[in-house]
């Protein structure tokens, strides 16, 4: 068997390669193939693009790579005709992905979304494609598969591969503990992963920072930066302002393991906070334009998969970036969030103050994330999603279009 990956994403990238060690570890000679990251190729993808290198955000950027991906859509479609993989898997990336599917799909290649984008969140009539273009959905989110169920598509809950990679991560022991042992409460801030999430929420995180080192005079912050080139470009910011912070690159796990308290960008982060039960307030600067174009399409109250979790009714509420801790709407919320055009450092700065002065509030919060973190963090999605694929790939339909009806079955 040859399986065809088409993954964009950093965080798809190790998805991917959880993915495929489970696949490796039941079928030895199976074969992986196609576009993903550093990660893939070391769990035995033959890569013939790094995709990652092409993570990128809004129409403007798209544009501008349109060259490129263009030319990675034409070198599959010419694979899928002349190679004729077993089946194609797509992970999140759906820009590029839902021309990946299209062209599988017109070579009668059966294709699987594992981890599908938030089509429940962003532009909810895109579920046409998934129709139309994929054999089976493989979803993250408990609400997602109840969600494309009652439209029409073919879709079975593995839970998120995220808790995977975080139930076997390997940290530095030292570090945590040199960490650990320094005076004074640590902040965590998490700026993003991409260029554009770093330049467009850093000075909002160095604001809210400075405003917490006003109240809180013996706290330390340390930065972590996902790139080395995002590490100088938070280094060069710290240069011109009064924040005292610490930057650090590949330092993510053992940073959000040794704070009290977290800021973060908005992302899949978030449930790496959750999984150590980590106090956090989540911000996403984007531009006036970026927020009334979004506002059109959003169709949830959150954007953060902590709070869409704990909400009654993730649906139905589209009045996202207006957090008011006062509004029943939100009390369940288990991490304040602001996705704003506006200057929130002053509420960042307010929930961190808080959790350092306050330990019984710190308390309750941390008793709550540890209750959702028990409800779904638990693992597996690697496995069963494995599990799935190879009994999907054993039935050997006589024509592509059968898996649809046997991927339904298998559910």
């Amino acid at each position: 068997m040859r399986i065809f990956f088409s993954v964009g994403e950093p965080s798809g990238d190790m998805h991917g390669a959880n993915l495929i060690r489970a696949l490796a570890s039941r079928h030895r000679d199976w074969q992986f193939v196609g576009y993903g990251g550093p990660k893939m190729a070391d769990a035995g993808c033959r890569l013939h693009a790094d995709l990652t290198q092409l993570a990128v955000m809004w129409i403007a950027q798209a544009l501008l790579n349109l060259h490129k991906f263009l030319a990675l859509l034409f070198r599959a479609n010419r694979y899928f005709r002349e190679e004729r993989p077993d089946l194609v898997v797509l992970i999140d990336y759906p820009g590029f992905n839902w021309w990946i599917a299209r062209r599988a799909k017109a070579h009668g290649i059966p294709v699987v979304y594992y981890g599908p984008p938030q089509l429940w969140a962003w532009a909810g009539w895109r579920v046409g494609k998934m129709r139309r273009y994929v054999d089976h959905v493989l979803c993250k989110l408990p609400f997602e598969e109840d969600w494309l169920r009652r439209r029409g598509c073919h879709a079975t809950y593995v839970g998120h591969p995220y808790f995977d990679e975080l139930l076997t991560q390997s940290i530095d022991h030292g570090f945590l503990q040199q960490l650990q042992a320094e005076p004074g409460p640590l902040v965590t801030l998490l700026p993003g992963s991409r260029k554009q999430e770093v330049r467009s929420n850093l000075p909002t995180l160095v604001k809210a920072a400075q405003r917490v080192q006003q109240e809180v005079p013996d706290v330390r912050f340390a930065f972590a930066a996902y790139k080395p080139s995002q590490a100088e470009t938070i280094t060069k910011a710290l240069a011109s302002s009064e924040l005292k912070a610490q930057v650090y690159h590949g330092r993510t796990p053992e940073l959000i393991r040794a704070a009290d308290c977290c800021l973060a960008c908005s992302g899949s982060v978030s449930l790496e906070l959750l999984f150590h039960t980590k106090p956090t307030a989540i911000v996403y600067q984007v531009s006036r334009l970026g927020y009334f174009l979004q506002s059109l399409v959003r169709t949830v109250r959150y954007i953060t998969l902590v709070n869409l979790l704990t909400a009654e009714d993730p649906f139905g509420d589209r009045s996202a970036g207006i957090y008011d801790p006062s509004d029943p709407r939100d009390q369940h919320v288990l991490m304040p969030e602001y996705l704003t055009t506006q200057d929130k450092s002053a509420q960042l700065a307010e929930h961190v103050v808080d959790w350092l002065t306050d330990a019984p509030l710190r308390g309750e919060l941390i008793e709550q994330l540890t209750a959702l973190k028990e409800r779904v963090a638990k693992g597996g999605a690697s496995v069963r999603a494995a599990d799935y694929i190879s009994s999907m790939l054993a039935a050997q339909p006589a024509e592509p279009g059968d898996l649809r009806q046997r991927g339904s079955d298998a559910a």
